[in-house]
């Protein structure tokens, strides 16, 4: 009996271990996913004759609010594109959306719906702090953008032309904020990937780059040199190898014949089958070879 509790209690163990595990990676992929950097973009839920207008359409920042990008020139940018992320909200228990409002030089600006008219505006912390500043969230499963615990998003047709987003706080499409006339369209925000941009290069490592490139090719030239001088060793080298064998073969022509100074006419000629013999020369130089005896 005392083993089966024993292992019951063990398998619990291993359980709780493993759930608690599952906890902890679950919480680091929310963790990680809230502080990637991303874009806005707006979905229309019901269609509507505005519908091609803003659906698929990016969030912009532009003066100090957040508008849909439905500029249609394509060398004409309209406004800043919403690039930012999750982030905990000073002195408060939720958290605050934050964007870069540029490039060059990267500024990050505090994601914000103004208290009188619901728009969603961005700045620094001292105007966010008397808005309503969070807390911001998004749908578990799409990952839709919420404020509050729920999605009230909504564009409105401005004077300018231009479709600012809002919250509906009071959830009456904004009747009380908007001017008489105005269209306002219910939307969904989804949080979206960056595009993967090829990183700048510097001019430093361009210039690097080349200057390897010059050592690079100095150093192929030397290489070439080095290999020229190698071959004219290795013609000098047989140059040398080819006049050793002759001076061989003329001190073995020096070797075969030796003349005996006291006998002019008489010559010794080493023969390696026969041994050392005396020939007799002729009138004209010749070897008489009927003449030649052997010599001890």
């Amino acid at each position: 009996m005392a083993s089966v509790v024993s292992l019951l209690v063990g398998m619990s163990a291993i359980f709780g271990t493993a759930e608690a595990i599952k906890e902890t990676r679950s919480k680091a992929r929310r963790s990680e996913h809230r502080s990637r950097k991303c874009n806005l973009v707006v979905h229309c839920p019901k269609s509507s004759q505005y519908s091609p207008m803003l659906d698929n359409r990016q969030v912009v920042l532009s003066g100090d609010k957040l508008y849909v990008d439905t500029n249609t020139c394509i060398d004409v940018p309209f406004g800043h594109p919403f690039s930012g992320y999750y982030h905990p909200y000073p002195e408060t228990p939720y958290s605050g959306l934050i964007s870069t409002i540029s490039d060059d030089p990267p500024m990050m600006n505090w994601i914000y719906v103004d208290r009188d008219t619901y728009e969603l505006k961005f700045g620094p912390r001292p105007y966010a702090e008397h808005n309503f500043k969070g807390p911001w969230d998004c749908t578990r499963q799409e990952r839709r953008l919420t404020f509050g615990g729920w999605e009230g998003f909504c564009v409105v047709l401005e004077e300018s032309g231009f479709w600012g987003v809002y919250f509906d706080i009071d959830q009456n499409t904004l009747s009380e904020q908007r001017a008489v006339g105005r269209v306002v369209i219910e939307v969904e925000i989804l949080r979206a990937e960056l595009r993967n941009m090829p990183r700048a290069k510097k001019k430093d490592d361009v210039g690097t780059g080349e200057a390897k490139a010059e050592e690079g090719k100095a150093e192929a030239g030397d290489g070439k040199a080095e290999a020229g001088d190698g071959k004219a060793e290795a013609e000098r080298g047989k140059t040398e190898a080819e006049n050793g064998k002759e001076e061989a073969g003329g001190k073995e022509q020096s070797n075969e014949a030796e003349i005996d100074l006291e006998s002019p006419r008489k010559v010794k000629v080493d023969v390696e089958a026969s041994g050392n013999v005396e020939c007799e020369m002729g009138e004209k130089g010749s070897v008489d070879t009927e003449k030649v005896k052997a010599t001890e």
